[in-house]
């Protein structure tokens, strides 16, 4: 994952991680606008040097979440400290500890990339020399020396969020607060953030990341918090929630769609015959895997046996975004069934 956008960043001063103490900690978060509840009782807490994400659907409280801990709501109840600092009573310790980039870039267009630097060192309480080369550090670790005395307003969308992160990390930070940062990016910036990302791990720094991305959240985040109506639905590694929703299965897609029926009573012993399911429009047949390996051959001898052509069969896992979507779903809907090939080859890039 780590690129040459920002590889070789090596920030001056270090954290001290020798302590056990968490870098966020939310305790029964509550906000309220007016009737609404938009946050209900958000608990979690997030290790040194570690990447969260924040899943949950549009409207679930994640930017509400990420602003009360940032300080710039105040929450109606329950407590948050960030880098051992109250978020409510120590202020301006939590701002000095935390970065916040939000979905779109804070600065000043009319200016080049490198006096946005130096502005934000200057504004960070460095002298003159020290902002500048504080800025050509950053300019060169985030691949922008070339496009340093270009005016931002003519930077792309990729370049304007590289220079956005870089300027809220001319004084290191022990938190980060990225608010779905790759939201309107082509493919390549968003690829650039990502490596930012992993370095920001690599340097121990703390990264909180809201994204609605699910595979941005399964390659970058060491933990995954799931927030819908306010309140925290699910938690744990992108492996633990995926093994929570169905576990591996098998997928079984017939070069001839007609012999689906026949599949299913071949394989009905193998599993109870309600956990066979139907996949990808009724083209293909998801079967839990058990056994797991062992389930697989024996599919493929039995398949075999009947001479029953295959376009493809394998063992799968479930992708996060069937994690989210089990997870998010109303109550009185079904779950959707894994979907299979596409998504987990995706979200193994």
């Amino acid at each position: 994952m780590q690129g040459s956008q920002s590889g070789g960043w090596t920030a001056s001063g270090g954290i001290d991680h020798t302590g056990t103490r968490p870098s966020v900690v939310a305790d029964g978060l509550v906000k309220r606008f007016g009737d609404f509840t938009a946050v209900d009782g958000v608990s979690f807490e997030v290790a040194p040097g570690t990447v969260l994400g924040l899943l949950g659907p549009n409207g679930a409280g994640k930017t509400t979440t990420v602003n009360m801990l940032a300080t710039l709501l105040i929450p109606d109840a329950g407590s948050a400290r960030i880098a051992g600092h109250d978020v409510v009573h120590d202020r301006a310790q939590v701002r000095r500890s935390i970065m916040l980039t939000g979905q779109f870039a804070a600065l000043d267009e009319s200016l080049t990339g490198q006096e946005n630097l130096v502005l934000f060192g200057r504004l960070m309480g460095l002298d003159k020399k020290a902002a500048r080369l504080r800025a050509a550090e950053l300019l060169e670790a985030f691949n922008l020396t070339e496009a340093a005395g270009r005016r931002v307003g003519k930077f792309s969308g990729g370049m304007r969020r590289r220079i956005d992160i870089a300027c809220g990390l001319v004084v290191r930070p022990e938190v980060v607060f990225l608010d779905e940062p790759t939201t309107g990016l082509d493919p390549r910036s968003r690829q650039d953030v990502w490596n930012i990302v992993t370095n920001l791990r690599d340097l121990g720094i703390t990264t909180l990341l809201t994204t609605q991305y699910l595979e941005e959240a399964d390659l970058l985040s060491d933990n995954i918090v799931v927030i819908d109506k306010g309140r925290v639905i699910a938690e744990g590694t992108a492996d633990e929630l995926k093994e929570r929703v169905s576990g591996t299965f098998c997928e079984v897609i017939p070069s001839y769609p007609d012999d689906i029926e026949k599949i299913t009573e071949l394989l009905a012993d193998l599993v109870p015959r309600d956990q066979i399911r139907s996949a990808s429009g009724g083209t293909a047949l998801t079967v839990p895997a058990v056994r797991g390996t062992a389930t697989l051959v024996e599919i493929v001898r039995r398949l075999d046996d009947a001479e029953i052509e295959l376009s493809d069969v394998g063992l799968r896992r479930p992708s996060l975004d069937d994690v989210f979507l089990k997870l998010t779903a109303p109550a009185d809907t079904e779950a959707p069934t894994p979907t299979g090939v596409a998504s987990e080859r995706e979200g193994a890039r």
